[in-house]
């Protein structure tokens, strides 16, 4: 799931957008998002191991922190999944869009959220289908790109068997054709790729053999995406011009059409439209089980902790998928700019999950005796200094935001709903009601 929740439209889509900022050099800027994200993974994994609970990152918030602490990134996690659902449904629409250019866009964005929310009202298990063959689609058609890719850059394939070779990644302007100032602008699109997959740490409490299944399937993550991320894109960059790709949509449907695959392009649309399916998919699953969660801990009403016949918080689910609609309203009042909206919203939100992974980390640390740290059996690599770095990193994202129109708005809207969030917790008497809880269990 986290590894199909990532690879979704920050790749197909974001990183267009992210190419014209930095050229080349984006290579460069999801190398370096991709050690920070591992960072974060190997953190939430520190804790996995040593105490694998349901809930996750907002357990221990809640734990290390202080329960207030848990109920944000609770409630912030949840709306970070309603703001990746949005840009993804807004991406179906503009990849419906090429196939059915009279149709409306947010009729695409309306379709997307209720199918998905169906989807998962039925069973986890249909749910899970589902997931499993959106995953392989998006998944085998990287690998198939990258493989028709370097069989163009060193074998000649359809370019009459002349090597390209890897000229354009420096010919066109240089690596760092818009400057260092390029690369650090590109950096919101490219963490809002990356964000999503701390997703791994839900399943924790669920793993067989947390000592054995979570490092594997942490360590392995990384390196994949990264192959998957760099693996592409570099492929698309040492084929095309970055100045020629980056302006006509998403680069993965313009690489096939140039080397003459139409066919092969109107698949890759398709491709797309699956990825974004799949992310949506997985953010209403991962919403409703945020909301129940919430719930169950005193932190929501208490109606939405309910249960179907088939063991689905419906309840939740179906407010999910409500509160998500606002994905249509954004798709009709504004369908040229509701991607870019919805992308930095996320990406804020997200990075604050993150921000609070790595401070929760940094308390659960300095809860543990000498003895309990050096037995630690999953250890982040070079801490302190690893998640400082992250924390400095995240820091230099979210004021690089400032500078960019849609990503200011975030910068509004995202502490303000936080804020909402924080009042509400001592208004409603939240910290009470969760104290209670706590005391009967």
């Amino acid at each position: 799931m986290a590894l199909g929740s990532t690879i979704g439209v920050g790749l197909f889509l974001g990183s267009s957008t992210a190419i014209k900022l930095a050229g080349p050099s984006i290579l460069l800027s999801y190398l370096i998002a991709g050690i920070v994200a591992f960072i974060v993974l190997r953190a939430l994994g520190e804790m996995a191991v040593h105490e694998p609970v349901a809930g996750s990152f907002a357990a221990y918030a809640s734990s290390y922190v202080s329960p207030l602490a848990g109920y944000m990134v609770g409630w912030g996690y949840w709306t970070y999944w309603i703001l990746v659902g949005i840009a993804e449904v807004t991406a179906v629409g503009i990849y419906m869009g090429i196939w059915f250019p009279d149709i409306p866009q947010w009729t695409w964005a309306l379709a997307s959220i209720v199918s998905m929310g169906l989807i998962n009202l039925i069973a986890v298990k249909v749910f899970g289908e589902f997931e499993f063959w959106f995953a392989l689609i998006k998944v085998v058609a990287i690998i198939v790109m990258i493989a028709i890719g370097v069989a163009v850059i060193f074998l000649g394939y359809t370019n009459e068997w002349q090597p390209l070779g890897l000229a354009n990644l420096w010919q066109h302007g240089g690596f760092f054709p818009n400057g260092i100032e390029g690369l650090l602008l590109s950096l919101e699109m490219v963490l809002f790729a990356y964000v999503g997959i701390e997703m791994i740490g839900l399943s924790a409490g669920e793993a067989e053999n947390p000592r054995k299944t979570i490092p594997m399937a942490i360590n392995s993550l990384a390196w994949r995406i990264l192959i998957f991320y760099l693996g592409a894109l570099l492929v698309i960059l040492a084929i095309f011009p970055w100045n020629e790709v980056g302006q006509q949509g998403s680069p993965f449907v313009v690489m096939f059409e140039r080397i003459g695959l139409r066919e092969a392009a109107g698949v890759i649309n398709f491709v797309v439209i699956t990825a974004a399916l799949s992310s949506c998919n997985a953010g209403i699953f991962s919403g409703g089980r945020l909301l129940y969660a919430l719930s169950v801990n005193g932190y929501a009403p208490e109606k939405l902790a309910a249960l179907s016949v088939g063991g689905v918080p419906h309840k939740a689910v179906i407010l999910t998928v409500l509160v998500a609609m606002a994905g249509v309203a954004l798709n009709y009042f504004a369908p040229a700019a509701a991607f870019h909206y919805a992308m930095a919203g996320g990406t804020f939100i997200g990075l604050m999950v993150w921000v609070a992974i790595l401070y929760t980390q940094l308390q659960f640390r300095r809860s543990l005796s000498p003895a309990q740290t050096t037995a630690l059996a999953f250890k982040t690599p070079w801490w302190p200094f690893s998640s400082w770095f992250a924390l400095a990193f995240i820091g230099l994202v979210i004021a690089m935001m400032a500078m960019s129109d849609y990503a200011r708005a975030a910068l509004i809207v995202g502490p303000c709903l936080l804020g909402l969030y924080f009042v509400l917790f001592f208004v409603l008497g939240l910290h009470r009601k969760n104290q209670l809880i706590r005391e009967k269990i």
